[in-house]
């Protein structure tokens, strides 16, 4: 499985720490509903395992996973973590069943997430800890005050954000310096572009969640085309998409299959032409 970013390349978070762009996201190794832990424990460490042990530096999470289980299987897979080993959580929903949401930007709530994310991932700093949504019920400074200080304590080395827009992320700044944004984004979705383009020009990352989905029909076609030329899947040519469309991308596939996660790790020796890329976009 070894060598799988050959065009993927790296980026460094906050210009300090640099990571293959090609990472794991740990929502799928949950129960239905991203609700209760693994149903099939050992297979969920071995495939956390196997994805470190490929060269995966960037793994990302959140305490709502679960909840709570995610990041206890995190620590009890991989810790004591790999030097270089970049773990990314979240923190900002409370949740009451499977598939329930609820936005939380109470600050003693975002307080008590980040205490209890460095307890179960076993760690003193997290080094990348983002706010999962923006509480309308809160002004932001109010929601990140705790993540600030969380900054200064040592406990937090940089923050991220989740589902925004350009002006949230600039109110956000002056509270707290954001080095990334986690919005959706894939081949077939691109309402975050504006986004997209401004992280890029502002040197931080964007890392899209629901990576791997094709979007419409029309664009299938012209998917397996391009696939069947570079022999892939187009799970890996919508992966080799993102890859190719800004530097600062990250991909973050989760699966809980071992033979899924080779296939998306093979997608970082996909190499796209531009006339590829233009057909897609």
């Amino acid at each position: 499985m070894n060598n799988y970013h050959q065009y993927a390349g790296t980026f460094s978070i906050g210009g300090k720490i640099e990571i293959n762009r090609l990472g794991y996201g740990g929502m799928q190794l949950t129960g239905q509903g991203v609700w209760g832990d693994a149903p099939d424990r050992e297979n969920a460490i071995k495939v956390l395992r196997a994805a470190v042990g490929a060269g995966v530096n960037f793994i990302d999470t959140a305490d709502s996973y679960g909840p709570h289980t995610n990041e206890t299987l995190i620590a009890d897979a991989l810790s004591p973590y790999p030097k270089d080993l970049l773990i990314a959580t979240k923190g900002g929903f409370d949740r009451n069943g499977p598939n329930q949401w609820r936005v939380n930007g109470h600050p003693e709530h975002i307080r008590q997430a980040i205490e209890g994310s460095l307890r179960r991932l076993k760690k003193e700093v997290i080094d990348l800890w983002q706010l999962h949504r923006i509480d309308p019920q809160f002004p932001v400074e109010e929601t990140l005050g705790p993540v600030a200080d969380a900054v200064k304590a040592g406990k937090i080395r940089y923050v991220g954000l989740s589902e925004v827009d350009v002006e949230q992320i600039e109110r956000a700044e002056k509270t707290v310096p954001i080095v990334s944004v986690q919005n959706l984004y894939n081949l077939g979705n691109r309402r975050w572009e504006e986004v997209l383009d401004y992280t890029a020009g502002h040197g931080m990352a964007f890392i899209p969640w629901y990576p791997l989905a094709s979007g419409p029909e029309k664009l299938k076609n012209k998917i397996s085309g391009i696939a069947e030329k570079h022999q892939a899947t187009t799970a890996q040519i919508a992966l080799a998409w993102l890859l190719k469309r800004s530097p600062n991308i990250l991909l973050i596939p989760g699966t809980s299959s071992l033979k899924h996660l080779e296939e998306n790790l093979q997608a970082g020796n996909i190499q796209l032409s531009d006339e590829d890329f233009e057909v897609l976009s």
